[in-house]
């Protein structure tokens, strides 16, 4: 399973990389602007893109218990779309150590204290 999501969240920016390419070479996106300003289809399109990207920014707000990185994240998700959503699959499925389970991928990684544990009565017995 972690083989298949690394795969298939290294191909969705690969292929919308190619997809930006060919575009690209038909016109620059600064020249088609006010055509697709004014089309209520792509006011749909964006809107159901952006949902999508703050859906997927919640999540990583609730895994990323820095505020830093939660600014960064949100920066790249907001700016590079599910190109940047699927950089962060992958930099999660790396974080994966063999035998770690699927909770591991999509919940908060344990807070790791500095405090030593004293042991309690129920320890001792």
């Amino acid at each position: 399973m972690r083989l298949f999501l690394a795969t298939l969240f290294a191909v969705i920016p690969i292929s919308i990389m190619a997809s930006l390419m060919i575009a690209s070479r038909d016109r620059s996106i600064m020249n088609v602007g006010a055509v697709l300003w004014s089309d209520p289809w792509f006011h749909a399109t964006l809107l159901d893109a952006y949902a999508g990207f703050i859906t997927f920014y919640v999540w990583v707000a609730y895994k990323e218990r820095r505020l830093l990185p939660r600014i960064v994240w949100f920066i790249l998700i907001m700016g590079l779309g599910n190109i940047a959503t699927a950089a962060y699959v992958l930099l999660q499925l790396a974080k994966m150590k063999p035998g770690d389970s699927w909770e591991s991928l999509l919940l908060r990684r344990p807070h790791h204290s500095r405090l030593v544990a004293r042991p309690t009565a129920d320890d001792e017995q």
